[in-house]
């Protein structure tokens, strides 16, 4: 099965973090349950902006099973010259039953319809989950 979603923002870094929530959010019912207590420094690098998108949405599903970790973005910044470059400060905790209500399992993102858009008032991001 399959979830998909559309992530917007003014800039190209509130695209990232929308996303970054949306995903977060389809396997979590409440994003403000998890609590900043662990910080993971994510550098990414990518000559196209749509690929950085989706390694960087790829990440927070690795933590999350390699880890246990359920994170959310504290700091993002987005840097172009012959590839783009992302620094990010991802925030969050363990996975705890009690605290995290589970919706679903999300197993990866897919390239299926995958696609970044500069529009007239900003950015847009069509991504599909794999669940």
């Amino acid at each position: 099965a399959d979830v998909a979603f559309e992530a917007h923002g003014a800039t190209i870094e509130e695209m990232f973090i929308a996303a970054a929530d949306a995903t977060m959010n389809t396997m979590v019912n409440d994003l403000s349950a998890i609590n900043k207590i662990i910080d993971i420094r994510l550098d990414l690098l990518n000559p196209e902006l749509d690929l950085l998108l989706f390694n960087f949405l790829n990440e927070f599903i690795f933590y999350k099973d390699s880890q246990r970790l359920l994170l959310r973005v504290k700091y993002l910044t987005i840097s172009h010259n012959s590839s783009f470059k992302l620094a990010a400060v991802l925030s969050g905790e363990k996975l705890n039953s009690e605290n995290h209500q589970l919706t679903v399992d999300v197993k990866a993102v897919t390239l299926h319809k995958f696609s970044v858009v500069q529009e007239a008032d900003g950015w847009k991001a069509t991504v599909i989950l794999d669940i």
